[in-house]
């Protein structure tokens, strides 16, 4: 049986392509948060293991599974970036509201603006969901409801205007990746959750009351 070639690959190769890896746009822009510099510590930890490991492997086949690993690794950092691998600490950690009482949609509207007037988009993209679900609440699409999450307002508004789930979706992550997932705000997410508000704010009530 013919053998593969081995592969000797050197610590700073190894941290060489996965750095290039990770920087792809496609992992989006982590911002100095806990999960990146946790995520390099792990590089940081590989790439010492495997440079150990190399130097005592000749074939290189120790460092082979080492870069499979590192390809484990941005697969599990591409799941995480996603939001698949994301879990909450309960409904209450990751609602869409933090108090009992909620203000009107118009009023998280204008806090929205004016937050992303001053530049604070992250603070803006949570003010303008909000005002997304407190408008379709007003508008009755959706019912009163405490601890709601974004993606439970998405699939029960869903259920009542089905036409409404293209924009909320989109906004749903958005706001949940800047609000509980530390990914910075920006004009360009802010726009999506505005672009959903557009839409809650356009829902026809007279299709609803003849449904």
């Amino acid at each position: 049986m013919q053998l593969e070639p081995p592969v000797d690959i050197s610590r700073d190769d190894a941290a060489k392509e996965a750095a290039k890896e990770l920087s792809k746009p496609v992992y989006g822009q982590a911002g100095d948060s806990l999960v990146t510099r946790a995520i390099n510590k792990v590089l940081d930890w590989i790439g010492e293991l495997l440079g150990d490991l190399t130097g005592q492997s000749p074939d290189g086949h120790l460092g082979l599974i080492m870069l499979i690993g590192l390809l484990a690794l941005v697969v599990i950092v591409v799941l995480w970036r996603a939001g698949v691998l994301r879990t909450t600490r309960g409904t209450k950690s990751a609602a869409v509201f933090d108090s009992a009482r909620p203000r009107t949609a118009a009023e998280y509207r204008e806090q929205a603006e004016a937050e992303a007037s001053s530049g604070d988009y992250a603070a803006a993209v949570r003010s303008r969901f909000r005002a997304c679900v407190a408008e379709l609440t007003e508008r009755t699409v959706l019912d009163e409801r405490a601890g709601r999450t974004a993606y439970e307002a998405v699939a029960d508004a869903e259920r009542v205007v089905p036409a409404l789930r293209d924009s909320l979706q989109p906004a749903a992550l958005v706001f949940t990746e800047v609000v509980y997932g530390n990914r910075p705000g920006t004009a360009e997410r802010y726009n999506v959750v505005v672009a959903a508000d557009q839409a809650a704010r356009h829902v026809s009530t007279r299709a609803l009351v003849q449904g």
